[in-house]
C-alpha cells in the first residue's frame, strides 16, 4: 500500500509547515506589538528629555530648577491648549446674533387702554446708540465695572487673579472677575451659576465658557459695539433693562442728558440694582454714586473738584406717584395669568401690547386706603407688633443680602366688577419691594362669619324663609349631626335667646342659631354650594365648617360674593382682556357665566346682607357711603384675622386684615374696625369713577304666601292659633308648594306647650 504511506507522510508535512507558519507570524504580531506600544512614552517623554538635553551642560544649581520650571510649564501649557481647545469648540456652538437681539418688553396697559402700568418679559424696548447716552455715564461705567476695559481681549488677568484669590479666602466661585465683555456674555446666554445652585466645580464650569464666550465677542465685535450692546443690555432692578429705560424710570430723562451725579449713581447700582435702587432706599444709592465719584478722579475721568461739585447735587429720583406699578401686586398677578396663556416661548420674545381689566384709578385708590387704614391701626393702643415705619427704617441700616420680611400688620384687597368678572383691583400687601408675597391671590386664612351667607343660602335653597324661626340657646349634646358631644360654639356676645329669625341670626352673626341652619342644610349641600361658588378647596366635614373654621383666599372671597349681586350666576374672574403683537390680536378674554345658586336663594340672602350693612356688623356703612350696598364682617378666634365682604350692583370688594404669622392683632381686632374703612374708601372710589351702586332689584316677579315661622311651610289653622303663621313676599322658587303645610302644626293638633317640648327651629328632615 505505497500510496497510502506517501498520503499520510504528506499530511504531516502540511501540517508541520501551517504550525511553523503560526508560530512566526504570532512572533511576528508580537513585535509589531511592542513597536507599536513603545512610541507613545517616547512621545510623552521627549519634551521632557529635550529639556535636559538643552540644560544638561548648565550648572547644577541652575539645571534642576530650571528643569522643573520648564517641565511645570510645558505640562500647565498642556492642560491649557487642551482646555482652550475644549472651551472653544463649546463656545462656538452659541449664536453671537444673541448678543445683539434685545426682544421689545411687552406693554401692560390698564382698562382704559391708555394708561401704562408696568412692563415685563423682553429684556428691553428703548434701545439706544451709544452716542445717546452720556459720557459721564460710559466713564462712571468703566470706572466701576471696568477701567481695563479698552486694554484687554475679553479677559482681565489682574482683575481674574484677584478674584480667584477673593474665591479662595471665600470658598466659592462666585466672585466673577467679570469685565464688560463676560458680563455681557453671561447676560445674553444666561450662562451664570445661580447662588447656592451647583458645586463650584460647575461654577468654574461656567466661568471658563464665560471667558471662552467673551473671546470670542471681542474678536467679532468692536469695543464701541460692546460697550453698547452692555449699556441696553445690563439689568437695573425693578424689571428695567437698559440705561435708556433707567434713566427714564429713575430720573424722567434720557440717558443723554443724565449729569454726572445722576450717572455716577447709576453705574453705582449695577452690583445690586434691587439693594441699591434709590426707590428703596436714596442714602443706599447716594453712597453707591459717591464711590463711583472717587473711581471715576482714581482713574482720571474727572477732577476731584467735579467729584465734590457732584456729590453736593440732590438726586432728583421720580415722585413715587408718577412710577410705573413694575413690582406691584396687581403686576406680579397679571404675570402669572400670561404665563397661563401664552406659551413659554411666545412669552419671551415679548414686544406684546396687553390690555388688562385693572382699573388705575380703584387700584391706586385700594392701595392708599390700605396704607392709611393700617398706619391708624399701628397707632391704636395695645399695638404691640412691629410697625411699617419700624421696618423702613431698619431697611435703611440692614445688609441688602441679609434682610428680613417685614412683621408688621398686613392687609389684602380684591375688587371685581359684577357683571363680567373683570378684576379692577389687585392688593397683595402694604408695599411689593418689602415682601411680595401677593396675599390677595396666595394667602390661605380662616374665613369664619365670611363663610355663613353661603350656609344660609344653601337653607333657603332648600326651603327655609328669612323669617324663619331659628333656636338661639347654647346647643345640647347630640342635638348637631356629626359634631363631637363636647364640641360648644358660643355666641360672640355671650348672649343667647330662646329663638331669633334666621335673618337676624344673619345679620347679628349668630353662632348657636347658624349652626342649627346648618345642621337643616345638611353637610354635603353645603359642601357643594362652596365649590360651585368658586372655594374648590376640600372644606372639613365637621360642623365647624358652618362657622368658617377653614381657609380661603381673599381673590376667592370676593368672587364668591360676586353670586349675591348676579341673582346667582358667577362669572370667572380674569385680569386680561386682550393679548395683541402689532395688529395681530392674539387673545380676547370670552365671558365665562355659570349658575352657582338658585336665583331666589341667593335674592333672599342678598336682601339679608343689605341688612347688615344698614343695622348689622356692617352698619358703619351707611354713615359713610349713600348708596345701596351689602355685605358681611368676619372676625376669627382671638381677632387673628379681620374681614370684610360685600358689595354694590357694580362690583364686589373682599378686604382681609392680619399678621402674616396668624396671631392676634390688636384686642377687639373685628372685620367691622379693620377690614371694612378699608373697603368703603374703595367702593367709594368706584362709585366715582364710573362703577356706580343702583338698586337691587329682584329677579323675578315676587309672591306673597302664608307660611308658619317655624316649619317655613303653609300655615294651618293651628299656626294662626299658635300665632307663629305670617305673610311674606318671596321669589317663587324658594316658597313651598300649595299643599306643603306645617307638619309641626296640622290642622287638629293642640298647641305645644313649650315647657314640656319645644317644637324644632326647622323642619325636621
Amino acid at each position: 500500500m505505497p500510496p497510502r504511506k506517501t498520503a499520510k507522510k504528506s499530511a504531516k508535512k502540511k501540517s508541520a509547515r501551517k504550525k511553523a507558519s503560526s508560530s512566526a507570524n504570532k512572533r511576528k504580531n508580537s513585535k509589531k506589538s511592542r513597536k507599536s506600544s513603545s512610541w507613545l512614552p517616547q512621545v510623552l517623554t521627549a519634551p521632557f528629555l529635550l529639556i535636559n538635553r538643552l540644560t544638561d551642560r548648565l550648572n547644577f544649581f541652575i539645571k534642576w530648577p530650571l528643569r522643573l520650571v520648564l517641565s511645570f510649564g510645558f505640562i500647565f501649557s498642556s492642560i491649557g491648549i487642551i482646555v482652550g481647545t475644549f472651551y472653544f469648540l463649546r463656545a462656538s456652538h452659541f449664536d453671537l446674533k444673541q448678543v445683539e437681539e434685545m426682544p421689545a418688553r411687552s406693554i401692560i396697559y390698564a382698562s382704559d387702554r391708555r394708561t401704562e402700568i408696568g412692563r415685563m418679559h423682553g429684556d428691553n424696548r428703548l434701545l439706544v446708540e451709544l452716542d445717546e447716552v452720556s459720557d459721564y455715564f460710559t466713564s462712571a461705567l468703566l470706572a466701576r465695572e471696568d477701567s481695563r476695559f479698552y486694554y484687554h481681549f475679553g479677559v482681565d488677568p489682574v482683575g481674574l487673579a484677584r478674584a480667584l484669590v477673593r474665591d479662595i479666602k471665600d470658598k466659592s466661585m462666585t466672585q466673577g472677575a467679570s469685565t464688560l465683555t463676560m458680563q455681557l456674555a453671561r447676560n445674553s446666554f444666561d450662562i451664570q451659576a445661580k447662588p447656592g445652585q451647583g458645586s463650584a466645580l460647575k461654577s468654574l464650569d461656567r466661568k471658563m465658557l464665560e471667558i471662552a464666550l467673551a473671546f470670542r465677542i471681542e474678536s467679532h465685535f468692536s469695543k464701541k459695539e460692546i460697550l453698547k450692546h452692555y449699556v441696553n443690555r445690563i439689568f437695573w432692578g425693578h424689571n428695567m433693562r437698559g440705561v435708556e429705560a433707567a434713566s427714564r424710570t429713575y430720573f424722567e430723562k434720557s440717558a443723554k442728558d443724565l449729569t454726572l451725579s445722576e450717572a455716577a449713581m447709576l453705574a453705582g447700582i449695577i452690583r445690586g440694582p434691587n439693594s441699591f435702587s434709590p426707590f428703596r432706599s436714596i442714602e443706599r444709592a447716594t453712597s453707591e454714586r459717591d464711590t463711583t465719584l472717587a473711581r471715576m478722579v482714581d482713574n482720571q475721568f474727572i477732577t476731584q473738584a467735579e467729584a465734590d461739585q457732584a456729590k453736593t447735587e440732590k438726586l432728583q429720583i421720580r415722585p413715587e406717584d408718577r412710577r410705573l406699578a413694575q413690582g406691584s401686586y396687581a403686576m406680579d398677578a397679571i404675570r402669572r395669568d400670561l404665563d397661563l396663556i401664552l406659551e413659554d416661548e411666545r412669552i419671551d420674545i415679548g414686544g406684546l401690547t396687553i390690555i388688562t381689566t385693572i382699573d388705575h384709578n380703584i387700584q391706586k385708590a385700594a392701595e392708599r386706603a390700605m396704607e392709611k387704614h393700617l398706619r391708624t391701626v399701628e397707632r391704636k393702643p395695645g399695638y404691640n407688633h412691629q410697625t411699617r415705619s419700624q421696618y423702613q427704617h431698619y431697611l435703611k441700616t440692614a445688609q441688602p443680602e441679609k434682610t428680613k420680611p417685614p412683621k408688621y400688620i398686613q392687609g389684602a384687597a380684591v375688587v371685581i366688577e359684577n357683571r363680567s368678572g373683570a378684576v379692577l383691583a389687585v392688593v397683595g400687601g402694604r408695599d411689593a419691594d418689602e415682601s411680595m408675597f401677593n396675599r390677595a391671590k396666595y394667602a390661605k386664612r380662616q374665613i369664619g362669619s365670611i363663610f355663613k351667607p353661603f350656609v344660609y343660602l344653601t337653607a333657603f335653597n332648600n326651603g327655609m324663609q328669612a323669617q324663619t324661626w331659628i333656636r338661639d340657646t347654647p346647643l345640647r349634646p347630640g342635638e348637631i349631626k356629626g359634631a363631637q358631644r363636647s364640641w360648644n360654639p358660643r355666641n360672640s356676645d355671650g348672649k343667647y335667646y330662646k329663638y331669633v329669625t334666621a335673618e337676624e341670626a344673619l345679620i347679628r352673626s349668630r353662632n348657636t342659631s347658624s349652626v342649627r341652619v346648618g345642621d337643616f342644610a345638611r353637610m354635603d349641600r353645603v359642601h357643594t354650594t362652596a365649590n360651585d361658588v368658586g372655594f374648590t378647596q376640600k372644606l372639613p366635614n365637621t360642623p365647624a365648617a358652618y362657622l368658617g373654621s377653614w381657609e380661603a383666599t381673599p381673590w376667592q372671597v370676593a368672587s364668591a360674593y360676586t353670586i349675591f349681586p348676579n341673582n346667582g350666576e358667577r362669572y370667572r374672574p380674569y385680569l386680561i382682556q386682550e393679548i395683541r403683537n402689532g395688529d395681530q390680536v392674539l387673545y380676547r378674554n370670552s365671558k365665562l357665566v355659570y349658575s352657582a345658586a338658585s336665583r331666589g336663594a341667593a335674592w333672599e340672602t342678598n336682601k339679608v346682607l343689605q341688612k347688615v350693612a344698614q343695622r348689622g356688623t356692617g352698619a358703619a356703612i351707611k354713615s359713610k357711603f349713600s348708596s345701596p350696598a351689602a355685605g358681611k364682617t368676619g372676625t376669627t378666634d382671638n381677632y387673628q384675622d379681620a374681614w370684610f365682604a360685600g358689595y354694590t350692583t357694580a362690583v364686589t370688594c373682599s378686604v382681609w386684615v392680619g399678621m402674616d404669622q396668624p396671631q392676634r392683632t390688636i384686642d377687639r381686632g373685628y372685620g367691622s374696625t379693620l377690614a371694612l374703612p378699608i373697603w368703603i374708601d374703595i367702593i367709594k372710589e368706584a362709585d366715582e369713577v364710573g362703577y356706580a351702586a343702583g338698586s337691587f332689584n329682584p329677579p323675578m316677579a315676587m309672591k306673597q304666601a302664608r307660611l308658619c315661622r317655624w316649619s317655613a311651610k303653609r300655615a294651618t289653622k293651628e299656626c294662626e292659633k299658635l300665632g307663629s303663621a305670617y305673610t311674606t313676599e318671596a321669589p317663587a322658587d324658594t316658597l313651598p308648594g300649595q299643599h306643603e303645610f306645617c307638619p309641626f302644626h296640622p290642622s287638629k293638633a293642640q298647641p305645644v306647650n313649650e315647657n314640656k317640648r319645644a317644637p324644632r327651629a326647622i323642619p325636621v328632615r
